[in-house]
């Protein structure tokens, strides 16, 4: 069964982008007869601002794209994060470094199959997994090749890393297929080592093309994309739905553009997902 998902960082509302994100992997999901869970990925309360998954998942409401079953929220995952941990170790695939940044950038990021110097154990340390080679089919950008390792799974404040919970979930999730954009394209061989690595069963991986902002920087938070106006709903959508090339019907409800949608996608899925971005359109 198809089983996919939407997983937004709590780190302020939906931009645009994000809402392509959302309505790429709801209309694949549905148009394949699956189902679409929503997923919190909480876990860098650093980073999170306060009240921003209630926004997220309020947005989502307004926009008519409503998920299957109960919010899985990452912040209730740690038990399960550090079981995966103990696993990687018993199997002696992961080691604890004390290599900072600075060692680091000294070697242009090339990590050593040992820690830089002794490990001590009085100070903080981070765990990272050993080196491996990863090959997929990507289901928008093709054949991906490569190798890659030496990442941290375990912060230095013992914060758990994102490659290390989104495997974990996607898994525990049953999540079928991965339709997200294609910055984090760089992720999918890190996950495929941990895949490997836990005894687990990877999902499909499709990479779609982001949305730039006018100075060609991906839409971001950190870039301070303008949050989603919800009073426009039907406006966003369409104009997500121009941005991939579909020609949206003259319609005043969110639920009959989104059946148009779903039942279009399953036709043909638009064209340009293979392209590593879409560049910018207005609404006008």
């Amino acid at each position: 069964m198809y089983i996919g998902r939407f997983a937004p960082s709590p780190t302020g509302p939906l931009h645009i982008g994000s809402l392509l994100a959302a309505v790429i992997s709801y209309l694949d999901a549905k148009a394949n007869n699956g189902q679409w869970l929503l997923r919190i990925d909480d876990i860098d309360p650093p980073r999170e601002q306060a009240g921003a998954s209630d926004a997220i998942i309020k947005t989502l409401e307004q926009h008519g794209l409503h998920w299957d079953g109960n919010v899985f929220y990452q912040s209730d995952r740690f038990d399960a994060y550090q079981a995966a941990i103990e696993a990687l170790l018993r199997d002696d695939l992961i080691y604890p470094c004390q290599c900072s940044r600075k060692q680091l950038n000294a070697t242009q990021g090339i990590h050593p199959e040992q820690c830089i110097q002794p490990l001590d154990t009085n100070a903080p340390f981070a765990y990272r997994i050993k080196k491996g080679r990863y090959q997929f089919n990507d289901l928008y950008q093709g054949s991906q090749s490569g190798s890659d390792g030496h990442f941290v799974i375990k912060r230095r404040d013992q914060l758990f890393a994102y490659q290390l919970a989104a495997t974990v979930d996607d898994h525990a999730q049953n999540i079928s297929h991965v339709i997200r954009g294609y910055d984090l394209l760089d992720s999918t061989p890190k996950q495929l080592l941990l895949y490997q690595a836990l005894n687990y069963q990877p999902p499909k991986f499709g990479h779609f093309p982001v949305i730039t902002a006018a100075n060609g920087q991906k839409l971001s938070k950190q870039n301070l994309a303008p949050a989603i106006n919800n009073d426009q709903a039907l406006t966003n959508l369409q104009l997500v739905m121009r941005y991939l090339n579909m020609t949206p019907p003259d319609t005043s409800s969110i639920e009959a553009l989104l059946q148009w949608a779903t039942l279009a996608w399953k036709t043909a899925a638009p064209k340009n997902l293979n392209q590593p971005e879409i560049g910018i359109i207005t609404s006008e």
